[in-house]
């Protein structure tokens, strides 16, 4: 088992990822939501590690690699033991789409391979609406994250085309040598 090192506030990827969300969002296409750019590089930052991607799990603790499948675990009236376990789910589902659609969006074709449970999914359209349903739990203590998760339900498209603005600034950075050796 590797030991991960702590990615703090200072680490020169946290800096990255904060100044070229900003350039991305606000500069380029004139998006001006702090909120929702801290919570996209808190997003980036979580998912630097693929067990956080993939952090999903059922109840016996295995792995959920599919969207369908999170979306049945997601669901109280199926799998889900709670309210708050239909939030996070749904929330990780907003998280998994615009990250794979905005940074990777090549990796899309694996998801929605003919032959898996994905083949029919629309990546949007799910993460819109799994974003919007985190979204409605705006009390106690998701009540801080429910406008932010009600942007990004609104405007998905626009924030997945922001992480591929930021995704083509760290291409040029590795085209430059500046990623070379790079350890998160």
């Amino acid at each position: 088992m590797t030991m991960r090192r702590d990615v703090n506030g200072e680490h020169p990827i946290r800096r990255f990822f904060a100044e070229a969300l900003h350039d991305s969002m606000r500069v380029q296409l004139g998006l001006r939501h702090e909120d929702v750019e801290e919570y996209l590089c808190d997003l980036l930052m979580h998912f630097l590690h693929d067990d956080d991607i993939y952090g999903i799990r059922d109840a016996s603790g295995r792995r959920i690699d599919s969207v369908v499948d999170m979306v049945v675990e997601g669901d109280v009236r199926l799998n889900a033991d709670s309210f708050g376990r239909e939030r996070e789910v749904h929330k990780h589902i907003g998280d998994f789409l615009l990250f794979w659609s905005g940074v990777f969006p090549e990796f899309l074709k694996q998801i929605r391979s003919p032959a898996g449970k994905d083949a029919l999914l629309d990546p949007i359209g799910q993460g819109r609406l799994s974003y919007y349903v985190a979204s409605t739990f705006d009390y106690g203590d998701y009540a801080h994250e429910a406008p932010v998760l009600r942007k990004l339900s609104g405007e998905f498209e626009a924030y997945m085309v922001g992480l591929s603005l930021m995704r083509a600034q760290f291409q040029g950075l590795q085209v430059r040598g500046w990623v070379d050796g790079f350890d998160a």
